[in-house]
């Protein structure tokens, strides 16, 4: 049976009936097929969200009980989390083993904000007036319409929803059309929990009509969005019809600094973890790789070598390091992206093509290095989204710095060192969101998430995540009401 939406607390076809099929991107083989919606599907959404929060008991349902339903999903995905692994690297190609951290972070997701739900969420104020007391206090911004990208199905989706649902609002999400299983499955237990109708909903479908209409709808009070510039910037034009609160986290191209005192094994296996995690579909990934040139002389040939080791193949294998990417559409658009590296006159290091044996059914790609690249070489300058490694040689910690900040995006970047001054130094001066020291890509729940420039607008995660799913009012309050007095015809 194709998988449904969810609308108004119960699961249906879309209206015109129509379905997708979804695939396994390590064979290409069809999994399932998925609703193909409408604009009518998604404003049947709107409409029910609309009316749930303006009317519904979701919004003025205490916090304690809120988070209760929170923590109650957070175990039912835990109790489940196995299977939300194996989903997830069905349908998004993924290593076993990474799904299985996804899994794990998804219900660490919403027990965190199940928490942070019941905990002081206002201030209060000495102001010039002595008989004025003023409070600020946060309440939930509306109707929310969340779009999340193929490459974390599950934990996006707990990013968006579980700060969402947490301060009261109504939610609508939308998952990719490419990976809509693990979905399916959250929304069953959401079921189970039993929200309010309306309060928490999905709909299948492309991004556009779907994705936009959620973007344009006059009833929709916010919108959050994880995907590619082009669309983000195609959200953020939409939204603006009735000034919509949005974020938008957007990607980047992210430098992953070592100095010439980073150990070397360490240096190798950061190197190769900021990139090749996740096949290289990842918003934050280490992209760019920028070596001080004492370091370069010794790394570089370990480099290669350990990338020819890599272990490549289906995600449900237990011994595969890096799977397929997710499309064919995708993993030729990486393809050029290397050809378009060659013609520029950059050198591969290894890798740079997909496989010709059992891998060929699939979406692989080789584990790519290129060396002697120039800052104005796309595969430098342009988030490939993939397993595509470009290095850089600096020779001092200005140039590092120059290097790292040259580019449009400003979401993540590393500083390797044993030097903690510097660390500190260059970390401070990146312009970016996420930054780390002698490590690459922890995330956690507790931590803003968000980037610089073209990488985004807002913060996802922490309590910042969950204020940004609220809105502030002030409040004040007289307590020694009498006439001011401002009118003399008035008494």
């Amino acid at each position: 049976m194709p998988l449904q939406n969810y609308i108004n607390g119960k699961f249906v076809p879309a209206v015109s009936g129509e379905t997708r099929p979804f695939h396994n991107p390590a064979d290409n083989s069809t999994i399932g097929e998925a609703a193909e919606s409408s604009a009518e599907d998604a404003q049947r959404a709107i409409l029910a969200a609309r009316k749930a929060f303006d009317e519904g008991p979701w919004p003025q349902t205490p916090a304690g009980a809120r988070a209760e339903k929170l923590f109650k999903l957070a175990d039912l995905i835990e109790s489940r989390a196995e299977e939300f692994a194996a989903m997830d690297t069905r349908n998004n190609g993924k290593p076993l083993r990474e799904a299985r951290f996804d899994a794990a972070d998804t219900a660490g997701c919403f027990r965190y904000y199940a928490g942070l739900a019941t905990k002081p969420h206002g201030q209060t104020f000495e102001v010039g007036d002595p008989n004025i007391v003023c409070q600020t206090v946060r309440e939930p911004v509306g109707v929310c319409g969340q779009i999340i990208p193929w490459n974390y199905p599950l934990l996006m989706a707990a990013w968006k929803l579980a700060p969402g649902l947490a301060a009261g609002n109504c939610c609508i999400l939308k998952p990719s059309e490419l990976t809509p299983l693990s979905a399916s499955v959250l929304f069953e237990l959401i079921d189970e929990v039993g929200f309010p109708p309306g309060a928490v909903q999905m709909v299948y479908g492309a991004g556009d009509p779907v994705g936009s209409h959620l973007a344009e709808s006059p009833l929709v009070d916010k919108i959050a969005f994880t995907g590619g510039g082009t669309t983000g910037r195609k959200v953020m034009v939409a939204a603006a019809s009735n000034f919509k609160k949005i974020s938008l986290e957007l990607g980047g191209k992210s430098p992953n600094i070592m100095f010439a005192d980073t150990d070397p094994a360490l240096a190798l296996e950061f190197a190769m973890f900021g990139i090749f995690a996740g096949q290289g579909e990842v918003c934050s990934a280490g992209s760019r790789l920028l070596l001080e040139r004492p370091l370069a002389a010794e790394l570089l040939p370990r480099l290669a070598q350990a990338c020819e080791k890599i272990v490549v193949g289906p995600g449900l294998e237990e011994d595969s390091e890096m799977g397929p990417l997710i499309s064919r559409a995708h993993q030729k658009k990486v393809l050029d992206y290397i050809q378009a590296g060659c013609v520029e006159g950059a050198e591969l290091l290894c890798g740079g093509g997909a496989y010709n044996d059992r891998r060929a059914a699939g979406n692989f790609v080789q584990p790519t290095v290129f060396i002697n690249t120039r800052p104005e070489m796309q595969i430098v300058r342009e988030e490939i989204f993939g397993p595509v490694l470009a290095v850089q040689i600096f020779d001092t910690e200005e140039e590092a710095i120059r290097l790292a900040n040259d580019t449009e995006y400003g979401l993540a970047g590393a500083v390797f060192t044993r030097d903690g001054a510097r660390a500190q130094r260059v970390i401070r001066r990146l312009r970016a969101g996420i930054t780390w020291i002698n490590t690459y890509h922890p995330t956690f729940n507790e931590a803003p998430w968000g980037g610089y420039k073209r990488s985004g607008i807002g913060i996802e995660l922490g309590t910042y995540g969950y204020e940004a799913y609220t809105e502030v009012k002030q409040i004040n309050t007289c307590l020694n009401p009498q006439s001011p007095g401002w009118f003399k015809g008035i008494g």
